[in-house]
């Protein structure tokens, strides 16, 4: 029989660069689509229905027997359909009831089906996971703490699914943690989210072409038997490698630069930009992907021309106004006058600040007082400039080791440098699958296997579904102090409550 894959998500960004790509491979195998059924869905999918070896269901994805029926005799499924931020951000329990009830209902599928030691599941995670990493601890690697933003319930959701993927029992899977993805789509956004990427928040990016690259060259080494097996049941960081990395800040000066601004105090008020609580990171490790799949080719000049060609004859406009006396100061006025709407919007920084939103204002500052010592203008606003140190994160056990090698010992280190205990008594040396029982520093047992803990970076459930209290765990769990101690000053104590978790799925 031909291989079949089954995509999600193949009507948003990524899926769109997906989609076009794969079908250039239509000879490897046949392609099933799911995607809700509106007009937008069928305008994009309608050029592939000219396929035989395409067929595009319509419907729901938290439909379990439609996602059964997509799943039956797939050998790869292409897990890329989301909620995203910042829609996000407005829905939570939508994001939740979303992100994670699709992922339990095809792994329910799959065993449904008893294709559980055979059907691959590809699923996307975020860098959102991991949160706030601005300097000095903006490079990163997979294991790092889990750790999303405050309010960042796209994160949450996305969290609880990988947990599910990994400890699925699935012999075959993967997580891919994507990042930022640049491209035509990212230089329309006009939301609030815009103002909670710090300035000096840094990510490495990788551009919508290239992600879509990665999903055909992944299918297409599989069924050409050219993907080694040991890809397979891993997390890993999906990133543009060095043409890809890049501050707020420095983004801003290219962009802003190439329609005539030769200052930026004029057009960016650093008082509207929160100073943290976002996420982002330089990764240490995103080239092992690339090693596996070969998708890179873009980088960043990539997306700043997506931006030129989005604004047109506006940034013809904006050169010529810049070039006039005080043109830059009108420009500017005018470009403010834009930003402001969604400053002062329901997710806004503007507004937490007007209105005193207190916990917002905790999370995005630190405090109010920490807002008012932001200058006024760019200008005088401390940038940092040491990106190329590496402050190196314990994962809490011997890393030289070989995977093989992994004893009980090596989990009863982690255990302990995350403030708990490892309460199992004995381990298959090498096994990363089978879970074992663990204690968390606040007395809550859980089973966890040792790819959880030890390459993802997750810990204890309950603390993680329950609230944001990062002050409390920090003071406990030095694996966690490590990427929070040094955004945060020791008196900073407030638990935010989050008002959703998988369990309400």
């Amino acid at each position: 029989m031909k291989n079949k894959v089954f995509i999600t998500g193949a009507t948003g960004g990524m899926g769109q660069e997906s989609l076009k790509r794969m079908v250039k491979d239509i000879s490897l195998y046949d392609i099933v689509i799911l995607a809700l059924d509106t007009d937008e869905s069928r305008k994009i999918l309608q050029p592939y229905s000219e396929y035989d070896e395409v067929t595009i269901k319509y419907g729901d994805i938290l439909n379990e027997e439609l996602v059964a029926e997509c799943v039956k005799d797939a050998d790869i499924v292409l897990h890329i359909a989301a909620l995203v931020s910042p829609a996000a951000d407005y829905y939570p329990k939508k994001a939740m009831e979303i992100n994670y009830g699709s992922a339990r209902n095809i792994i329910n599928a799959i065993f449904k089906h008893g294709q559980e030691n055979h059907t691959k599941l590809v699923n996307i995670g975020t860098v959102a996971e991991t949160g706030d990493r601005m300097p000095p601890i903006h490079w990163g690697r997979v294991g790092d703490p889990i750790k999303p933003s405050m309010f960042d319930y796209y994160a949450v959701s996305k969290i609880a699914a990988e947990r599910l993927v990994i400890e699925s029992g699935l012999k075959y899977w993967v997580s891919l943690r994507q990042t930022g993805i640049m491209g035509p789509a990212m230089s329309k956004i006009t939301d609030a989210i815009m103002f909670h990427n710090c300035l000096d928040n840094v990510l490495e990016y990788v551009s919508d072409r290239d992600s879509g690259r990665l999903m055909k060259n992944l299918c297409h080494y599989e069924f050409s038997g050219n993907l080694p097996e040991d890809f397979w049941g891993h997390i890993y960081n999906i990133g543009g490698g060095e043409s890809c990395r890049v501050s707020t800040y420095e983004m801003y000066q290219i962009l802003y630069g190439a329609i005539g601004f030769r200052h930026l105090d004029d057009v960016i008020n650093p008082k509207w930009y929160a100073t943290r609580n976002f996420h982002g990171q330089y990764y240490l490790d995103s080239d092992k992907l690339e090693n596996y799949l070969h998708f890179r080719r873009d980088g960043m000049e990539y997306f700043y021309n997506a931006y030129l060609e989005n604004l047109g004859s506006k940034a013809t406009a904006a050169k010529i106004i810049c070039k006039l006396p005080f043109g830059q100061k009108l420009m500017g006025s005018i470009m403010k006058n834009m930003f402001i709407k969604p400053a002062r919007s329901e997710h806004g920084t503007v507004r937490f600040i007007e209105e005193n939103v207190e916990d917002h204002i905790d999370a995005y500052w630190g405090s109010k007082q920490n807002w008012d010592n932001i200058p006024d203008k760019l200008s005088a606003f401390q940038h940092f400039t040491d990106w190329e140190t590496v402050v190196s994160i314990d994962h809490g056990y011997d890393e030289q080791k070989p995977e093989a090698a992994l004893e009980l010992s090596d989990l009863k280190s982690a255990a302990e440098f995350r403030g708990g205990q490892c309460l199992s008594q004995e381990m298959e040396t090498g096994d990363w699958r089978t879970k074992q029982l663990f204690r968390c520093a606040f007395g809550h047992t859980f089973d966890a296997s040792p790819r959880l803990i030890l390459e993802g970076g997750h810990w204890c459930p309950v603390c993680e579904r329950t609230s944001w209290n990062y002050s409390e765990r920090a003071k406990v769990e030095p694996f966690l102090a490590q990427v929070w101690d040094p955004l945060h000053s020791p008196n900073e104590n407030r638990v935010y409550k989050k008002i959703v978790s998988e369990l309400d799925v």
